[in-house]
């Protein structure tokens, strides 16, 4: 299951030493509906290899400014603490799948 990120944990996470995939949503945003189940699937199958974790943009907005979240969904992918990676809207499986393994 994918863990909830919040403004107060993400810095933690990121800076772990694992490669982290961060889900920016909102529970109004279609889009997000979508890829939300997609995540989930993802944190499933690459438990203990990488983080996968969604942040909700309405709780949470000091994150989404500081990494320029300007639409939703966005998934930003870490690697040493840093972003190597992001995708922007509504995509497949197989498309984050292969960016998370990019990461390994």
């Amino acid at each position: 299951m994918a863990l909830q990120l919040t403004d107060q944990n993400i810095k933690e996470i990121i800076n772990s030493g694992k490669p982290v995939v961060v889900d920016f949503w909102a529970e109004w945003c279609g889009p997000c509906r979508m890829v939300g189940p997609i995540v989930e699937e993802l944190a499933t199958e690459y438990e203990g290899k990488v983080v996968i974790g969604k942040m909700d943009v309405d709780e949470n907005v000091e994150t989404p400014n500081e990494f320029g979240i300007r639409n939703i969904p966005t998934i930003l992918f870490f690697k040493d603490g840093k972003v190597v990676d992001k995708q922007i809207g509504a995509t497949q499986k197989a498309v984050l799948a292969a960016k998370i393994e990019a990461l390994l």
